[in-house]
Parts: structure tokens; C-alpha cells; sequence
């Protein structure tokens, strides 16, 4: 078990939602926490589609003119919050100087037409996801959830993130930290 003095610690991890969530939005979700501070958390779900919406459709739809190979993913619902704007979780090979944000050594998160321009390009990320809206906490709320056992915390794992097995994740990610999903009830297990 892992105990975190600072809330610091949690960027970059993994939350994962126990099963009973009081929020049927986030059951079943697994959010890679890209910001954690006394006044917020904010992170972005890694497992829940936005409906049909597919990488591609998105990019013609924003006018970005597309250049290399584009995968035919889907786009990520990435939580209730500013379903409007676009969020990129990628690796350390792009960066937009004074947006992207350095999650964990490797992972980045950008947020401007500048990362879906280098997506699109014949020179792309390594790896990228694109998610719309992300996850929110306002001061304290993360840490009352995790205190009530809502969410098991694991370190990040770029597979989980970035693969497209969006089915199986949650419970991929809960095998990662040796729970089996089917031993749980709600409301028994504490933060890993």
C-alpha cells in the first residue's frame, strides 16, 4: 500500500474507479492525473469513447490539413468538464513552449491546435491520445474521495494509456496492482 504525504505525488498516476462509484459517469473509468494542487486536480479519462467520433473526423472538422498517416482511432471522452476544448496526452517528442505540460518522465499533455497541427504531420508524436473535456476536483475533494475509497491509485503504465483496448482497461488496471475486479464489493478496498 502507498501512502502519499503530497499531493504532488499523485501527478502522473493512475486512478481507478471501485466498483459502486457514486458517479455513474466515472464507473469503470481510469484517469491519468496530469495536475494535483491544493486548489485542484485535474486529469483525463483513458477509457471511455466520445460516442462515434474518430481522430480523423475530429481533424476535418477543426480544419487541420492532414499530412502523414493518420491512425482512425477514437477521440476520448475525458471527463464532465470543458467538453469543448481538446486535450493531447502524449509523448516527450513534441512540445508547445508555454502549453505543454510534463506529466511524468516521457508523458506531456498539451492543450492548443499546435499538437492536433503535429498529429496530423508527417513527423507526428510518438504516441498520442486525444481526449475531449477533462476530469476536475475542486480544493480537497480528490483527497476526501481517495479517503472514502473511491479510487485506487497505481503508477502510470503507457500501455494502459495509449492502447486502444478501451474495454478491458479498467480492468487491466486493476490486475496491474494485483486486484482481480471480481473480488471486489463496494466500498472494500483502501488506496493501493
Amino acid at each position: 500500500m502507498m501512502e502519499l504525504q503530497e499531493t504532488e505525488g499523485l501527478i502522473g498516476k493512475l486512478l481507478i474507479a471501485m466498483p459502486g462509484i457514486d458517479d455513474e459517469r466515472f464507473e469503470k473509468s481510469v484517469i491519468l492525473l496530469c495536475a494535483h494542487t491544493e486548489e485542484h486536480a485535474m486529469g483525463i479519462v483513458l477509457n471511455k469513447e466520445m460516442g462515434d467520433l474518430r481522430l480523423p473526423d475530429l481533424l476535418d472538422q477543426l480544419n487541420v490539413p492532414i499530412l502523414g498517416l493518420l491512425p482512425d482511432e477514437p477521440v476520448l471522452h475525458g471527463g464532465p468538464v470543458g467538453q469543448d476544448r481538446g486535450f493531447v496526452i502524449h509523448s516527450e517528442d513534441f512540445e508547445s513552449a508555454g502549453a505543454t505540460v510534463n506529466i511524468t518522465d516521457g508523458l506531456r499533455l498539451t492543450a492548443t491546435k499546435e499538437v492536433l497541427n503535429a498529429i496530423a504531420s508527417a513527423d507526428p508524436p510518438i504516441r498520442s491520445r486525444l481526449a475531449l473535456g477533462y476530469s476536475g476536483w475542486g480544493p480537497n475533494q480528490l483527497e476526501a474521495e481517495l479517503k472514502q475509497n473511491v479510487w485506487l491509485v497505481a503508477d502510470a503504465d503507457e500501455d494502459i494509456i495509449f492502447d486502444t483496448d478501451f474495454d478491458e482497461k479498467w480492468e487491466r488496471a486493476m490486475k496491474k496492482l494485483g486486484v482481480s475486479p471480481s473480488q471486489l464489493q463496494p466500498g472494500t478496498a483502501g488506496r493501493a
